[in-house]
Protein backbone atom coordinates (compact mmCIF):
# COMPACT_ATOMS: atom_id res chain seq x y z
CA UNK A 1 0.00 0.00 0.00
CA UNK A 2 1.14 3.63 -1.07
CA UNK A 3 -0.14 6.34 1.61
CA UNK A 4 1.15 9.76 0.41
CA UNK A 5 -0.12 12.77 2.38
CA UNK A 6 0.79 16.55 1.00
CA UNK A 7 -0.43 19.81 2.94
CA UNK A 8 -1.82 21.73 0.04
CA UNK A 9 -2.21 24.89 2.30
CA UNK A 10 -3.08 24.96 5.98
CA UNK A 11 -6.27 23.69 5.60
CA UNK A 12 -5.97 21.37 2.61
CA UNK A 13 -4.90 17.62 3.10
CA UNK A 14 -4.38 15.89 -0.18
CA UNK A 15 -4.09 12.19 0.58
CA UNK A 16 -3.01 10.20 -2.40
CA UNK A 17 -3.79 5.59 -1.94
CA UNK A 18 -3.09 3.16 -3.94
CA UNK A 19 -2.80 -0.83 -3.19
CA UNK A 20 -5.40 -1.67 -0.26
CA UNK A 21 -5.63 0.57 2.50
CA UNK A 22 -4.59 -1.20 5.58
CA UNK A 23 -5.03 -0.28 10.02
CA UNK A 24 -1.27 0.96 9.58
CA UNK A 25 -1.96 3.89 7.06
CA UNK A 26 -4.86 5.23 9.46
CA UNK A 27 -1.86 5.31 12.20
CA UNK A 28 -0.74 7.81 9.72
CA UNK A 29 -3.20 9.82 8.83
CA UNK A 30 -5.53 10.34 11.62
CA UNK A 31 -2.87 12.32 13.37
CA UNK A 32 -2.16 14.31 11.01
CA UNK A 33 -6.12 15.17 9.97
CA UNK A 34 -6.47 15.76 13.71
CA UNK A 35 -2.97 18.10 14.22
CA UNK A 36 -4.60 20.22 10.93
CA UNK A 37 -8.52 20.48 12.96
CA UNK A 38 -6.62 21.33 16.23
CA UNK A 39 -4.70 23.96 14.73
CA UNK A 40 -6.79 25.24 11.86
CA UNK A 41 -10.67 24.39 12.36
CA UNK A 42 -12.17 22.64 9.28
CA UNK A 43 -10.15 21.05 6.76
CA UNK A 44 -10.98 19.67 3.43
CA UNK A 45 -9.58 16.75 2.01
CA UNK A 46 -8.78 15.81 -1.57
CA UNK A 47 -8.30 12.06 -1.68
CA UNK A 48 -7.07 10.78 -4.96
CA UNK A 49 -7.24 6.86 -5.60
CA UNK A 50 -4.62 5.20 -8.22
CA UNK A 51 -5.18 1.21 -8.45
CA UNK A 52 -7.13 0.91 -5.16
CA UNK A 53 -8.04 -1.92 -4.45
CA UNK A 54 -10.00 -1.35 -1.05
CA UNK A 55 -9.65 -2.27 2.53
CA UNK A 56 -8.62 -4.55 4.92
CA UNK A 57 -11.09 -5.15 7.90
CA UNK A 58 -9.14 -3.59 10.07
CA UNK A 59 -9.00 -0.68 8.15
CA UNK A 60 -12.62 -0.51 7.45
CA UNK A 61 -13.13 -0.15 10.98
CA UNK A 62 -10.67 2.77 11.65
CA UNK A 63 -12.20 4.85 8.85
CA UNK A 64 -15.03 3.87 10.33
CA UNK A 65 -14.22 5.31 13.81
CA UNK A 66 -12.63 8.29 11.99
CA UNK A 67 -15.93 9.06 10.41
CA UNK A 68 -18.00 9.39 13.39
CA UNK A 69 -14.96 11.47 15.26
CA UNK A 70 -14.80 14.15 13.05
CA UNK A 71 -18.41 13.93 11.53
CA UNK A 72 -18.33 18.06 11.91
CA UNK A 73 -14.45 18.72 10.67
CA UNK A 74 -14.37 18.36 7.68
CA UNK A 75 -15.61 20.90 5.20
CA UNK A 76 -15.18 18.93 1.79
CA UNK A 77 -14.39 16.14 0.60
CA UNK A 78 -13.10 15.43 -2.88
CA UNK A 79 -12.57 12.00 -4.32
CA UNK A 80 -10.88 11.30 -7.06
CA UNK A 81 -10.93 8.08 -8.65
CA UNK A 82 -11.12 5.93 -11.67
CA UNK A 83 -14.00 3.00 -10.94
CA UNK A 84 -17.28 2.97 -11.04
CA UNK A 85 -16.94 1.38 -7.11
CA UNK A 86 -15.06 4.44 -6.33
CA UNK A 87 -17.95 6.78 -7.46
CA UNK A 88 -20.16 4.35 -5.07
CA UNK A 89 -18.26 5.20 -1.89
CA UNK A 90 -18.39 8.79 -2.71
CA UNK A 91 -22.00 8.68 -2.42
CA UNK A 92 -22.19 5.71 0.02
CA UNK A 93 -19.83 8.20 2.38
CA UNK A 94 -21.99 11.31 2.34
CA UNK A 95 -24.66 10.30 5.32
CA UNK A 96 -21.12 9.55 7.37
CA UNK A 97 -19.72 13.25 7.53
CA UNK A 98 -21.08 16.83 7.35
CA UNK A 99 -18.78 17.65 4.61
CA UNK A 100 -19.64 18.57 1.11
CA UNK A 101 -18.86 15.37 -0.99
CA UNK A 102 -18.02 15.09 -4.91
CA UNK A 103 -16.64 12.58 -7.20
CA UNK A 104 -14.38 13.53 -9.80
CA UNK A 105 -12.49 11.08 -12.48
CA UNK A 106 -8.93 11.29 -12.87
CA UNK A 107 -9.15 13.19 -16.11
CA UNK A 108 -11.03 15.87 -14.09
CA UNK A 109 -8.61 16.08 -11.06
CA UNK A 110 -7.57 19.52 -11.91
CA UNK A 111 -11.31 20.51 -11.67
CA UNK A 112 -11.32 18.55 -7.59
CA UNK A 113 -8.26 20.11 -6.60
CA UNK A 114 -9.93 23.66 -7.77
CA UNK A 115 -13.36 22.70 -5.99
CA UNK A 116 -11.56 21.49 -2.95
CA UNK A 117 -9.99 24.98 -2.56
CA UNK A 118 -12.26 27.47 -3.78
CA UNK A 119 -13.21 29.79 -1.63
CA UNK A 120 -11.34 28.68 1.59
CA UNK A 121 -11.30 31.48 4.27
CA UNK A 122 -8.40 30.99 5.89
CA UNK A 123 -9.61 30.66 9.73
CA UNK A 124 -7.68 32.70 12.29
CA UNK A 125 -4.69 31.40 14.48
CA UNK A 126 -5.99 30.83 18.07
CA UNK A 127 -3.13 31.28 20.86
Amino acid sequence: MALNLNIENERVLVVSVSGRLVKEDYERLVPEVERLIREHGKIRILFDMHDLHGWTAAAMWEDTKFGFRHFHDIERLAVVGEKRWQKGMAVFCRPFTKAEVRYFDHAQADEARRWVQEQLVQTPMTM
